[in-house]
């Protein structure tokens, strides 16, 4: 029985091995490893790619998201309203810096942050607001920045699943005051390591953020704030510089597959993604819904096909977050999804006839 993955990093390499070793080669006889040329070329790139000023290379997304908000000036007694539905990071990065998460629930169909409860959120104390667009299907950015103008609210775009996505015609990351992405592996843009990239178009933001990433000196051996050591190195830039040029065709090609699957599960007891209006949604992942997630996922399991949570407990319900006061209830839309939701695979390089096997396996169960 031939196996299924969730994502099949396998057949990317394969398409472009030859481009990405040759680019790695050119690093590895440069003798530039950290901060050099291919990072700042692959800055330019990102920048020109999402239509903003600025691109700072960094660690990884998590990273990203923490220097945006100390940078923004993010500190203890602030409050940053955020979504219970994503991975931890968008919260723990408020917690470092000793600010308080205020999570508001998601709307049902897109996962996203409610407009209408982000609205009832708002307090003298909030400093930031931070949507995540959550499995490469962008949030309601007019209205977002609309009440973060209205209130002098700093937006961070979490945009570590949504790199190449649009809202309203407008690329992600050139919405909010400055966006955040992650190159993790399993990204849509992924490296062969941990690699982050911060955009904006704030002049002052960027050149503070440029400091902060090296320990917050400039120049070198000066130090005029309390930094982090965070850099995009070298190898992974010139790997990305390469997988930048694919991007919108590997996007493309995720969500013609979603599609594909919509039609094909249709007739079954299964809620498929919704694609809301004004967005091109690049499906990180390919997430449904269905009452009986576990049976269903253990008879894929059976026949080769993995699957995966995302996520199986809100960030309000997390044991590290229980001095918040939130309880079981509070947040019921984001509560009730992380129920029933699990992902099928998908990636660029999946076959028609992959889906309609797997389909065929997920109707073979209902039945």
């Amino acid at each position: 029985m031939k196996k299924i993955p969730l994502l099949d990093l396998t057949e990317q390499y394969n398409g472009i091995r030859e481009e990405v070793r040759d680019a790695i080669d050119r690093v590895l006889e440069s003798g530039h490893y950290i901060l050099g040329p291919e990072t700042k070329a692959f800055e330019a790139e990102v920048a020109e790619f999402c239509g903003v000023k600025h691109a700072i290379g960094v660690g990884n997304g998590t990273d990203a998201l923490q220097l945006v908000l100390d940078a923004a000036g993010v500190k203890e007694g602030d409050e940053v309203i955020t979504t219970p539905f994503t991975f931890f990071a968008s919260a723990e990065v408020v917690s470092q810096l000793k600010a308080t998460p205020v999570f508001v629930d998601i709307d049902p169909k897109t996962y996203n942050l409610d407009v209408e409860q982000l609205k009832k959120a708002i307090t003298p104390k909030t400093k930031a607001i931070i949507p995540v667009h959550i499995f490469g299907q962008p949030a309601e950015m007019d209205q977002i920045m609309e009440l973060a103008d209205e209130h002098n609210i700093f937006v961070l775009e979490d945009a570590a699943q949504a790199i190449g996505s649009e809202f309203k015609g407008k690329r992600i990351g050139s919405w909010g005051h400055a966006a955040t992405f992650s190159f993790f592996p399993t990204k849509n843009l992924g490296g062969y390591g941990d690699g982050g990239m911060i955009v904006t178009n704030d002049d002052e933001l960027a050149a503070k953020l440029r400091i902060l990433r090296v320990h917050g000196s400039s120049p070198k051996y000066y130090h005029s704030m309390i930094g982090y050591n965070s850099r995009l190195d070298e190898i992974q830039a010139a790997a990305l510089r390469i997988k930048l040029r694919h991007l919108d065709d590997w996007n493309n090609a995720r969500a013609e597959k979603a599609e594909y699957y919509n039609k094909k599960l249709a007739e079954l007891p299964i809620v498929t993604p919704h694609h809301a209006e004004n967005r091109k949604h690049i499906y990180h992942l390919y997430n449904v819904q269905t009452e009986d997630r576990e049976g269903l996922m253990a008879h894929l399991k059976e026949n080769g096909i993995a699957s995966g949570i995302y996520y199986p407990l809100p960030l309000h319900l997390q044991e590290v977050y229980k001095e918040l006061g939130y309880k079981e209830g509070d947040l019921p839309n984001a509560e009730t999804i992380s129920q029933k939701i699990f992902a099928l695979p998908l990636y660029p390089e999946l076959e028609e006839e992959t889906i309609d096997h797997i389909v065929q396996v997920v109707r073979n169960y209902f039945e």
